[in-house]
């Protein structure tokens, strides 16, 4: 799971700039590559840190670094699957072709509900794709915890998962407008791809993601010239789930991307990572400040936010 780790965030490192200029939803503004790539570096970097050989507990911690220094939609959605993957994985020091899936499946359906307005034909189509493959492919060999069965599942995983970018296209009138996938899924799909890569000890595949549409290394940034209006404003905050439900109604109400993901318990409630766009910071932030203490909040403009964090506190 370090390994995974490690190799994700090299992998995004060197995929970060066509991601972001192939990134043109939810917002045109040119930073999905690097948004998934500083967000798993967090990851990977806790991960080595911690001292345990429960993969439950290796990839919780590594999860709640993620999700506290998430970066951006893409960014907070890979910390919440992080997290998420986890959980099935408690008390387990080797991954097999069942746990796989089960964990694929409960980071499928946390990742759709901690979207207010999950949308098809992004990372969340992705995930589900190859959650579906990987449970079909595992569900036939069930009690089976041999290598054999790891690699089949983790293939047909991959696969699904490259279907389901090429998909993505059709699949959201913004990209069809665009001719290109979306960046998110493709991020989510070399993830997946160093995921197999490390538990099987083989390469990373070189032509994964050769011949997506907008994917050619001598095509623009598509998102230039867009006008991008609006914030996008992230914090973490302690608040009751029913506080963070009535939190999340108002934000919802204000605009749109609102992710909202516990991070850990606390005594009173849990700690939510949040995250959402609006037009203006100011009543959005006033909504937070209304619910509780909020710490690493971070205001960026949207049509600035592939450069260094323009606007954060």
């Amino acid at each position: 799971m370090r390994r995974w780790l490690t190799r994700a965030e090299e992998s995004l490192g060197n995929h970060s700039d066509r991601l972001n200029a192939i990134n043109i939803f939810p917002v045109a503004d040119g930073d999905t590559g690097t948004n998934l790539y500083l967000t798993v570096r967090a990851a990977a970097a806790a991960a080595n840190d911690a001292g345990t050989s429960d993969l439950g507990v290796l990839l919780t911690i590594a999860g709640r670094a993620a999700l506290e220094d998430a970066r951006g939609n893409s960014g907070t959605l890979f910390a919440v699957f992080l997290t998420a993957f986890a959980e099935p994985l408690g008390g387990a020091s080797r991954l097999t072709g069942g746990l796989l899936a089960a964990a694929l499946h409960r980071a499928q359906i946390r990742s759709w509900s901690a979207l207010s307005d999950p949308v098809p034909g992004t990372m969340l189509s992705v995930l589900e794709a190859c959650a579906g493959g990987a449970g079909e492919a595992a569900s036939g060999h069930a009690g089976d915890n041999s290598n054999q069965v790891l690699a089949e599942t983790l293939t047909v995983a991959v696969q699904h998962a490259l279907q389901a970018v090429v998909q993505t296209e059709s699949q959201l009138g913004a990209l069809t407008d665009a001719q290109v996938v979306d960046a998110g899924g493709v991020g989510f799909l070399l993830v997946l791809d160093a995921l197999r890569a490390a538990a099987l000890g083989e390469e990373l595949d070189s032509e994964l993601i050769d011949g997506l549409h907008g994917y050619g290394i001598q095509s623009p940034h598509i998102h230039a010239g867009n006008d991008t209006d609006g914030v996008e404003v992230m914090c973490t905050i302690e608040l009751s789930p029913l506080d963070a439900a009535t939190l999340r109604l108002h934000l919802d109400e204000l605009g749109d991307s609102v992710i909202m993901s516990a991070v850990s318990e606390t005594e009173e409630g849990y700690r939510w990572r949040v995250h959402a766009h609006v037009p203006d910071p100011g009543p959005a932030l006033a909504l937070i400040h209304e619910a509780g203490t909020p710490v690493n909040i971070s205001v960026t403009q949207l049509a600035t936010a592939a450069g260094a964090g323009a606007g954060d506190t």
